[in-house]
């Protein structure tokens, strides 16, 4: 009986031969893991980790999500933020051309976060209302960053960049009626939306052409909508671009701070203008009466002389004249001295679908600056000089504003 027992191992056994069997796996593991992931990929993963919940909660939309960007990645991608790579500047801040580790180009603009006053949960859930507002005439935002003082945002990269780079004889790229009323809508729609459609109502506050963006097939897309939100305080932001987009600015925000999309189509207007007549709204080294292109056009009109506001590379072409008055027709009632004269994206948009028929529809003149003419002569005025604010409406007997119809 003795015996019989004697030669059974003890349950001690069992335990001290399982521990060590134990210890040797954990080491063999842990010699692996060491050797395929490095201490310094496990430190990322570990930070990672510890940040993720916070964005995926904020950055998570009701439409999709986007990616959090390390600062580090953007900054690689940039160049270090490289002047070589600087694509332009805007009120909100330089924007850079960034190519990512998987090959795709982006645009990261870096704001002025002294000028915000915003803190990164304020600034993440400003980037989830601006991601949920999607529409094919607007820039797609890709990503952010918020890394200590760094606020970034990351953008889709548009192949043909911004507008005012063709239209003000920067590029030598031509672009016919056709595509240039394609820009012209396809900017309205995206302001549209904004103004209307959008479950947020967005007032761009700094609509020019710069911010016209263009795809490869010159599809136009709205750059730096929603940006106004990051930064609340007018005078921060009018300080910062207030002198390159005066020409841009409705009377009523100019003068007295009152800001409604109305703004934006006044805005619009002076876009239209421009791309039609392939010049800057401003342009001080022309003659006195044509540096304003909204006076000049205006006073063309008068003289029944509006074709000469016409690109000549696109004016010879007789067959398109009618669409290109009522393009400018359109500016025109964008360009009304008071903001409820002006009609609302949605009817402009139909207009320049000819939805609407503009037969009895006129407009009034544009509030401008009186000037004296700078010639020695009898005259005291210039023919562009101003004795009333708001005139009663020029009839349109002129053969240059043809009365449409559906």
């Amino acid at each position: 009986m003795q015996s019989s027992t004697s030669k059974h191992p003890s349950p001690a056994l069992f335990f001290f031969l399982g521990g060590i069997i134990l210890l040797l796996v954990l080491l063999i593991l842990i010699f692996i893991f060491r050797k395929i992931i490095k201490p310094a990929k496990v430190r990322m993963l570990i930070a990672r980790t510890i940040k993720q919940p916070v964005t995926k909660d904020v950055l998570s939309g009701n439409l999709r999500t986007i990616t959090y960007f390390h600062f580090n990645t953007l900054k690689k991608a940039t160049k270090n933020f490289h002047q070589n790579n600087l694509l332009g500047r805007g009120g909100f801040g330089p924007v850079y051309l960034g190519k990512l580790e998987d090959g795709r180009l982006v645009a990261v603009k870096k704001l002025c976060v002294e000028k915000s006053q915003q803190g990164e949960s304020g600034f993440l859930a400003e980037v989830k209302t601006i991601t949920s507002i999607q529409h094919k005439n607007l820039v797609r935002l890709l990503g952010c960053c918020s890394d200590g003082a760094h606020r970034l945002l990351v953008y889709e990269y548009m192949k043909n960049r911004s507008l005012d780079l063709i239209i003000y004889g920067k590029s030598d790229v031509f672009l016919n009626w056709g595509t240039r009323l394609q820009i012209i809508l396809g900017s309205a729609r995206g302001l549209q939306y904004l103004h209307e459609d959008s479950h947020v109502r967005i007032v761009h506050r700094d609509i020019k052409a710069s911010d016209i963006l263009l795809g490869d097939k010159f599809q136009p897309r709205i750059g730096d909508f929603g940006l106004a939100r990051f930064f609340p305080e007018d005078q921060a932001y009018l300080s910062t671009t207030f002198a390159g987009t005066l020409g841009y600015t409705a009377p009523e925000y100019a003068l007295r701070g009152e800001l409604s999309e109305k703004a934006d189509i006044y805005s619009f207007g002076v876009l239209v203008l421009e791309i039609i007549s392939c010049r800057r709204n401003t342009d001080l080294k022309l003659t006195s009466e044509m540096q304003y292109l909204p006076e000049y056009a205006w006073k063309l009109y008068e003289k029944s002389m509006l074709i000469n506001l016409v690109d000549p590379r696109i004016r010879e072409d007789c067959l398109i004249e009618k669409d290109i008055l009522q393009a400018t027709r359109v500016a025109f009632l964008c360009l009304q001295p008071l903001a409820n004269q002006r009609p609302p994206m949605s009817e402009i948009v139909a207009m320049l679908t000819c939805k609407v028929e503009l037969e009895g529809v006129l407009p009034m003149r544009p509030a401008f600056l009186e000037r004296k003419k700078r010639v020695n002569n009898d005259e005291k005025f210039s023919w562009d000089s101003i004795s009333e604010p708001y005139p009663s409406p020029v009839k349109s007997d002129s053969p240059s504003f043809p009365q449409y119809h559906k």
